[in-house]
């Protein structure tokens, strides 16, 4: 594993973040094919054993089932300071209101069962609260001792130039990371918001970095219980399917000239485009192994020309 330091923060995180939308009750209704206590502890530790150290959550991921199976997992298996914990605000009553912020906290701190979140992310931008209570609202659990860095998540790149802009003037805690939708099949955050946290020294994490499997194989579809029922897949990649084949089968093509994996191709271009760490799910521990390979992987400019010659413009799937 190889690590980088997530923004200015000063945290170090492995360059590859397990992303724990996989765990939780599926009686939630959030998603079928989620994992048990057991079966979370098992992708869990061989994370560990691979030299993860970062792992994103969030209070809405199946009900606060994945932040609970995630914290018992996590104390079972390694000393709290050794591992990186993120987890997300938004999607709960109030959003990032004050009032909510404050109260989200709590209950992620417990049902993670740690005193501390070395990352809080808000889930997206909030129309309904005035920025400057949000931000002051975070930059309080900072001083707290509550949280240790701030980061955001998919929104327009104005809308997190101004939150900054408002804890720079305030001398408030400003974001360190963006988890943003970023992958070969989706590239529209290259025109405002990568740019933006470029200027901002602010770190990439992107969320569904193989495009929920899209990246990771030739055929389009497949007969597991995640690609038959994850109808949020099928909203973010279907419609564009025909178009986006030829970007899939360019990831085969680099594949086959180096004799690896798809999966490899799609995680190394976001290295290549200078993702800190991007965030996988996984069901299965070799899901893992096939993604730590992506770090010995280097591609050429020809290969990412390759890789991205064929894109077209997307419309907007991630900001609200």
């Amino acid at each position: 594993m190889k690590y980088a330091t997530l923004g200015h923060s000063g945290i170090q995180v492995s360059r590859l973040c397990l992303g724990c939308m996989s765990f939780g009750d599926p009686a939630s209704k959030m998603h079928a094919w989620t994992l048990n206590p057991s079966e979370t502890e098992t992708i869990v530790k061989h994370a560990l054993d691979l030299g993860f150290n970062f792992f994103d959550t969030a209070n809405v991921y199946s009900a606060g089932t994945s932040e609970e199976y995630l914290g018992r997992a996590i104390r079972r298996n390694v000393a709290r300071e050794e591992v990186v914990l993120a987890s997300k605000v938004y999607n709960n009553e109030g959003k990032l209101s004050k009032k909510a912020i404050l109260r989200e906290i709590e209950g992620t701190l417990k049902r993670l069962g740690t005193d501390y979140l070395d990352l809080y992310i808000i889930h997206r931008f909030d129309y309904d609260t005035p920025i400057e209570e949000t931000m002051e609202a975070l930059n309080s659990l900072v001083k707290a001792g509550k949280v240790r860095a701030l980061g955001a998540s998919a929104m327009y790149g104005y809308q997190f130039h101004n939150m900054q802009l408002a804890a720079e003037k305030n001398g408030w805690t400003p974001f360190v990371s963006m988890q943003n939708h970023y992958n070969l099949l989706y590239r529209e955050d290259e025109r405002e918001m990568i740019p933006i946290c470029k200027q901002y020294g602010v770190a990439l994490t992107p969320y569904s970095p193989l495009a929920a499997g899209r990246l990771s194989r030739r055929e389009w579809k497949t007969d597991t219980l995640r690609s038959q029922t994850d109808r949020t897949a099928v909203m973010k990649y279907d419609s564009t399917e025909q178009t986006d084949k030829a970007i899939v089968a360019r990831v085969a093509e680099v594949a086959e000239k180096y004799g690896v994996t798809m999966t490899q191709v799609a995680l190394a271009w976001q290295y290549h485009q200078g993702v800190t760490s991007p965030v996988i799910g996984a069901t299965k521990a070799v899901y893992l192994d096939d993604a730590a390979g992506a770090l010995d992987l280097s591609l050429t400019a020809e290969d990412v020309e390759l890789l991205c010659e064929n894109y077209v413009p997307h419309r907007i799937v991630g900001a609200l």
